[in-house]
């Protein structure tokens, strides 16, 4: 893989060496600061230039119609876009008479460094002005963890070589104008111009508030920002407000060494239901807590939680240093895409861009949340609290579609189903079990009854009364499921998806075995044990295709009789296929967007025999295409398990660096949340092997298998399981568990159980497999070959 020269390779931060125009989009988004409440895109302070200009609230969007050639029974008739609300990271500069802009003058130096056990966005510059006159500028930014509705900014100036007099102008920014759609590309999101109304501006000494509303979805936003200032000698001050800027203005004559400190707070918050002033006063009290805090205290703040962030959560790897620095940056972002949603959804993108429209999709609870119920459980049992807050959305769209039960939407902001497309959303019916699978992961791993006996069984019983109306027992006593879209996006409208089947399968027998645990609550949701005996029927009699002549599960009912795609005559151009050919040739046709089988191997691996998982690996790898950045982490764990080691490395490699490389060329539009987690999901159910299972006696265990590619010398995991934390460190020949704190634990390695204590650490061999034969992906989509630096 060739890293962009910029970036320098670093095991705890990001670097960059130089200001480069033609990646500047993507910058913004490597860059980007947030807390799953707020999110920042990285542009720069002075807000120009710029790729995207971003400042995101979760949950803020503006409504819009979805038209129709020829609308349906049951389209969906609204569309929701994410929005940029007002901009607080404004800060321009005047140096003399000439502004501060890196596309004039002469840029002496500039560097950005993004610090992941700091949680800071630095930055420093040495600018000369178009007339000679040289400035230092140093910046730092947060958005605040702790201190929910905040983000801060230090910004200091420094005369270098001769006395200058310098504008500060700090501002609130709303309506900012936006790039157009620059294609058709379906994952780029709508354009809507100015979409706030503005409702209230007013200023004070050192600060001011905005306050606007959306004109179709009736949201409203506040922002309010205030100052601190620190100069040498006297400074005039001033500070004005209009309907859509506020601006605060600092200005002072600077002697050679001599700098001007600006600290600026800026707080946010929005509501549907309450009204000007109190959410006017919200933002005013929350920037009032973040004054009295101060600068140096948040930055305290920040860091203690990122010292306990990276205490449960680090994964280390020797051998490697792109891949270190490339799942420390991954970590990084998926706890600031969910730290602090809190009631709101995690979107595709986080909240670092536009891409998908802000929308959240079945990427959260299937790659996502795994990582964040092992590293910071409370964030996943919030994404799961927002779907049990949907849920009278769901049970609504299930009956207009004429089914019982819950039917979660494809992709979606406020829990309403937002694709316009049915055969790729409504029939994708998979995202309910995979919602009622993150459900029983997390109470698996956390024993959290109160929330399986309160959020879960409804989420679960919900769920199981879907599958339970969509599917039927045929005339053999099958139960089928027909008619569904699996994760590859390639095939729609297929009976008997494997995926979809096995999944429902485990949310049946889930919701049964909750509903008897709290027989009394499960009453009250009208479960009775005539339900639940119907969901053990139905999950005993699934159907599961098998094709015998070719030895293999296809990945729905009749799949592998379907034409293979011509893969040796698609140009490299014609990727990804969505953009060059219609669904209607690509539904026909054996060719997979993205990992659906090799997903259900992993997800449900109890499910298929070692020999089973070799052959199915083999024969979906020659028709994988990976045109969803979803596909290369899935692949790389089955690689591992199924012994091909160097090829698990190459998707490791593809997905940890799918945004630092800008390996799909839309990074501008946002970070790849979902391939972030899978870089830990390649790592951690890869190359350490984990599995989780279930024991009736001791509930919940971890299982690791794991083996280590060339290159990579060690692997160290940290995972939080129950009231534990358990540390996995994996050489090349064998592998120690660790019980860092709370009670012993039962694990598998191997298959075979070890009781790890604190104090008492278990070392083991590492199990090897014998040499598999090579498998092969299309014409031109293998993976690049992964090195280890040297």
């Amino acid at each position: 893989m060739i890293r962009h020269d910029f970036y320098a390779v670093e095991p705890w931060s990001l670097r960059e060496t130089k200001f480069d125009p033609d990646v500047l989009g993507q910058s913004e988004s490597v860059f980007a600061l947030g807390n799953g409440h707020i999110g920042w895109r990285g542009n720069l302070d002075e807000g120009e230039p710029h790729g995207l200009p971003g400042s995101y609230l979760n949950g803020v969007f503006e409504s819009h119609p979805l038209p129709y050639a020829e609308a349906g029974y049951g389209d969906p008739e609204a569309g929701q876009t994410v929005i940029n609300v007002t901009n607080g990271k404004v800060i321009r500069l005047l140096v003399d008479d000439s502004p501060f802009d890196l596309r004039y003058g002469h840029v002496v130096s500039h560097e950005r460094v993004l610090d992941f056990r700091t949680g800071l966005l630095e930055r420093q510059v040495e600018w000369e002005s178009p007339v000679g006159k040289r400035v230092k500028v140093r910046s730092s930014r947060l958005v605040s963890l702790v201190q929910r509705a905040i983000a801060a900014i230090s910004y200091e100036v420094e005369a270098v070589d001769t006395e200058l007099r310098v504008v500060i102008q700090s501002e609130l920014v709303a309506n900012e104008e936006l790039p157009p759609k620059a294609d058709a590309d379906p994952r780029a999101s709508a354009v809507l111009e100015a979409p706030l109304r503005p409702e209230e501006s007013s200023s004070r000494p050192a600060g001011a508030v905005l306050v606007h509303r959306t004109a179709a979805s009736g949201l409203r936003v506040a922002a309010a920002m205030g100052h601190q200032v620190r100069a040498p000698q006297d400074l005039d001050e001033t500070v004005e407000s209009f309907e859509d800027l506020a601006r605060y203005t600092v200005t002072a004559v600077l002697k050679p060494g001599e700098r001007l400190r600006l600290i600026k707070y800026v707080a946010y918050g929005w509501s549907q239901v309450r009204s000007e002033p109190a959410v006017r006063a919200q933002v005013e009290a929350a920037l009032a807590g973040a004054v009295q805090t101060g600068w140096d205290g948040l930055v305290g703040e920040q860091r203690s939680y990122l010292d306990d962030f990276w205490a449960r959560a680090d994964v280390e790897v020797e051998g490697d240093a792109e891949i270190q620095q490339a799942v420390r940056f991954a970590l990084f972002h998926v706890l600031q895409a969910g730290a602090r949603a809190e009631g709101r959804a995690i979107p595709a993108k986080g909240l670092t861009g536009t891409g998908y429209d802000g929308h959240a999709f079945w990427d959260t609870e299937t790659y996502i949340l795994p990582v964040l119920t092992y590293t910071v459980p409370q964030a996943a049992a919030e994404a799961l609290r927002w779907r049990r807050d949907t849920l009278p959305q769901a049970l609504d769209r299930a009956g207009q579609l004429g089914l019982k039960g819950a039917a979660f939407p494809w992709r979606t902001i406020t829990g309403a189903e937002c694709s316009g497309y049915w055969p790729a959303s409504t029939a994708a019916f998979h995202v309910n079990a995979d919602i009622a699978d993150a459900v029983t992961r997390y109470i698996a791993v956390t024993g959290d009854t109160d929330f399986e006996k309160s959020a879960g069984l409804e989420l679960l019983v919900e769920t199981a009364r879907l599958w339970r109306s969509l599917g039927h027992h045929d005339a053999r006593g099958r139960f089928r499921i027909d008619g569904v879209t699996g994760p590859d996006e390639y095939s729609a409208i297929a009976d008997n998806n494997v995926y979809t089947n096995l999944m429902a399968q485990h949310n049946l027998l889930s919701a049964a075995a909750v509903a008897e645990r709290y027989a009394d609550r499960a009453l009250e949701s009208g479960v009775d044990d005539e339900e639940a005996a119907s969901w053990r029927d139905a999950a005993a009699a699934m159907f599961i295709p098998y094709d015998d002549a070719l030895n293999v599960h296809p990945q729905a009912e009749g799949f592998t009789s379907h034409e293979v795609w011509d893969f040796a005559g698609t140009p490299a151009e014609q990727y990804p296929l969505l953009l060059h050919f219609p669904y209607f040739d690509l539904y026909r046709k054996q060719v997979l967007k993205q990992a659906d089988l090799v997903l259900a191997m992993h997800v449900r691996s109890e499910a298929f025999t070692d020999e089973q998982k070799a052959r199915n690996f083999a024969y979906y790898e020659a028709l994988t295409v990976r045109d969803s950045s979803l596909s290369a982490c899935t692949q790389a764990v089955m690689a591992a398990e199924v012994g091909q080691l160097e090829l698990a490395a190459d998707y490791l490699a593809e997905a940890a660096l799918m945004d630092l490389n800008d390996l799909e060329h839309n990074t501008r539009d946002g970070l790849h949340i979902a391939s972030l987690a899978g870089t830990w999901i390649a790592l951690v159910a890869g190359l350490a092997g984990m599995r989780q299972h279930h024991d009736p006696r001791e509930g919940a265990t971890l299982g690791f298998k794991p083996r280590l590619p060339a290159g990579i010398t060690r692997l160290a995991v940290n995972l939080s399981l129950r009231q534990s934390r358990l540390r996995v460190e994996v050489a090349a020949d064998a592998v120690t568990y660790r019980l860092l704190d709370g009670p012993p634990l039962r694990i598998l390695h191997h298959g075979h159980p070890i009781d790890v204590a604190q104090d008492s650490p278990v070392t083991r061999p590492i199990a090897r497999l014998p040499a598999a034969a090579p498998v092969h992906q299309p014409a031109g989509r293998a993976p690049r070959r992964w090195e280890a630096p040297q």
